[in-house]
């Protein structure tokens, strides 16, 4: 019986086994040859479709400024972002990102980090152009055209907010406004893209892009004030490539200059106070010299029009100037006031030659 009972306990394991074997088999061969997610996987579209397309194209510039010495403790660094223009290695950013830098270096997307030289800036639209050692391994991206945004259309931010820790950021927003006036330091006013994607410190020269993956910004600035949320700007790709294109050949932006500093603005109200025979008008005084003084206008002259273009704002006045060519003569119609007495108002046109 005990020999009986050991065959079979033998043949229970046996076939135990042997049931085993059969169905890692079987499950073997029913089971997929490739796991049904992959990490590398391309995503599928909308803001991850985006990201992946513009993401290489974003770095990270990091500036370094010297102290006055090794142990004072004022050597200070920061952080911004930049976007690559070409394979030979030209990157985009903004002019304050760079600014009083002893030493620039730019992290690509691969963590690879490069020297930079500074080939041009530009403060009155707060841009840039900064160069790293080039390759076949860089990507430029793709820029799209600024004048075709409309309101309310979606976009993507990305850069490095709080350094190099966050490198290449995706927020997503709306365009909330276009032609928004901001001004530099210097009181130069510039039109920019208003968005409610997140934009903060490091975003500074990142790209604002659409959905089909092209730039149609830098991003440039944030309203932070206490209850104020989701008002960041970038300046217009097609200012950015004008810009670009007057830095990498000239190392500065060439524009006409009408050689004047503006005091104020006349306004309607003013105007008639004043009984003068005009209503509107941008005060200037001309610059020793330059091209308004040469052709005559005096300090505290109110310009009127340029050439047959209406002027009542400053940034009129500035617009109808940029809009015209190096060299090019120009009608200006405006009121002189002899000693600042208005009831010897005079109309008068001067013709200024525009130099650079």
């Amino acid at each position: 019986m005990n020999r009986e009972r050991a065959k079979g306990v033998l043949a229970f394991f046996a076939l135990f086994l042997i049931g085993l074997a059969v169905y890692s088999m079987v499950n073997a061969a029913l089971a997929p040859s490739k796991p049904m997610v992959q990490e590398d996987s391309p995503p599928a579209g909308g803001v991850s479709k985006v990201a992946s397309l513009v993401s290489p194209s974003v770095v990270g510039v990091t500036s370094l400024q010297k102290g006055g010495g090794v142990f004072d403790g004022r050597d200070s660094e920061s952080t911004g972002s930049g976007v690559i223009l070409d394979k030979e290695g030209h990157i985009i950013t903004n002019n304050h990102v760079v600014a009083g830098a002893d030493r620039l270096i730019v992290t690509l997307v691969d963590g690879e980090e490069r020297e930079a030289k500074i080939v041009g800036t530009d403060s009155r639209t707060d841009l840039a152009v900064i160069k790293i050692k080039g390759d076949e391994e860089l990507s430029p991206a793709v820029f799209g055209d600024s004048d075709n945004l409309a309101v309310g259309q979606e976009v993507v931010a990305i850069g490095n907010p709080l350094g190099l820790s966050f490198a290449r950021s995706v927020t997503a927003g709306v365009v909330s406004g276009l032609n928004r006036l901001l001004s530099t330091e210097e009181g130069f006013a510039y039109r920019l893209i208003q968005t409610d994607a997140a934009i903060n410190p490091g975003n500074s020269g990142g790209a604002l892009a659409d959905l089909e993956g092209k730039v149609i910004g830098i991003n440039t600035a944030k309203i932070a004030v206490e209850g104020f949320e989701g008002m960041g700007f970038a300046i217009p790709s097609n200012q950015v490539q004008m810009v670009a294109k007057d830095l990498l050949r000239y190392g500065e932006v060439q524009r006409p200059i009408l050689g004047v500093r503006i005091v104020g603005e006349l306004s309607p109200d003013q105007a008639k106070y004043h009984k003068l025979p005009i209503y509107h008008g941008v005060v200037v005084e001309p610059h020793e010299g330059g091209p308004a003084d040469k052709a005559g206008l005096e300090p505290f002259d109110i310009i009127t029009r340029i050439d047959n273009q209406k002027v009542t704002t400053s940034q009129e006045l500035q617009e109808a100037v940029l809009n015209k060519k190096i060299g090019q003569v120009i009608k200006v119609q405006l009121m002189h006031l002899p000693d600042g007495n208005s009831a010897k108002a005079q109309v008068k046109t001067i013709r200024v030659k525009l130099t650079k």
